[in-house]
């Protein structure tokens, strides 16, 4: 389906080189999110009409993937957008509006921070474990990919928060269970960008835990292909203490 407002949306212009489209670079999945609503309440996209695919919208407005997606996560946690594997993101029925809602939360909120990652350990070491039960050999080589893309961008001095994101999300679709996707995506926006926030700052103040925290995500990658839930459980939970503990000392810092 072509939406009505795909054409419209996309002459929106891009930024030149060496200027910037967005006040501060920093807030533009935000600004992308608040485009695309303002575009879905003004009718440019009609219910059940396809947003953009993520390239177009990198193309448009010269970001990263990662950036998009947070944008999207958004606009899902609003209930205004669903995803359909293999098809895209869609405009919803405004009746479709999600009854649960996490407030923003950023890093320097150290209580309500601490909450979010209570919610995000329940959900992700419970998500890890029906991985490690339930993951097909390519569900494993999804997550194996992400993996070594995460290694590729360490070995050359980058973040590598898409390969992250991927990685998570290979792990989180192995459950092969809609209700985990669904508040996977919601936690995206509400958690997941706090804890890449806090990877930034690790890679800046404390470049000596890059390589612990990917030691993390081996040993869960190791757990899940071992078909052993307890330890992929384990390995999880691991991983988002030491980064609770790392989000504590960029407060402390």
């Amino acid at each position: 389906m072509t939406s009505r407002g795909s054409a419209q949306l996309l002459k929106t212009p891009k930024r030149a080189e060496g200027t910037s489209f967005y006040p501060e670079p920093k807030h533009l999945p935000d600004e992308i999110a608040s485009r695309l609503t303002q575009a879905i309440q003004a009718g440019e996209f009609a219910v059940g009409d396809r947003l953009p695919s993520e390239r177009d919208l990198c193309e448009q407005f010269s970001c990263s993937r990662a950036v998009v997606r947070e944008a999207l996560s958004q606009l899902k946690s609003e209930g205004l957008v669903s995803s359909r594997a293999g098809s895209g993101v869609f405009v919803t029925e405004r009746s479709q509006k999600q009854a649960f809602r996490m407030q923003d939360v950023t890093i320097d909120e150290k209580d309500s921070l601490a909450m979010v990652m209570e919610l995000l350990v329940t959900i992700e070491v419970a998500a890890t474990r029906f991985a490690a039960m339930r993951r097909s050999p390519e569900d494993l080589k999804r997550i194996k990919r992400a993996l070594i893309g995460m290694e590729y961008e360490i070995a050359n001095d980058r973040l590598g928060d898409e390969e992250d994101y991927a990685f998570h999300q290979a792990i989180v679709d192995a459950t092969h269970n809609p209700h985990f996707r669904a508040l996977s995506e919601h936690l995206e926006h509400g958690a997941r960008r706090v804890i890449r926030q806090a990877r930034s700052n690790t890679k800046a103040q404390h470049a000596d835990l890059i390589e612990a925290v990917q030691q993390e995500h081996k040993a869960i990658y190791d757990a899940i292909a071992a078909g052993d839930p307890a330890r992929a459980a384990e390995a999880a939970e691991t991983h988002l203490r030491n980064a609770a503990e790392r989000l504590n000392m960029y407060l402390k810092g």
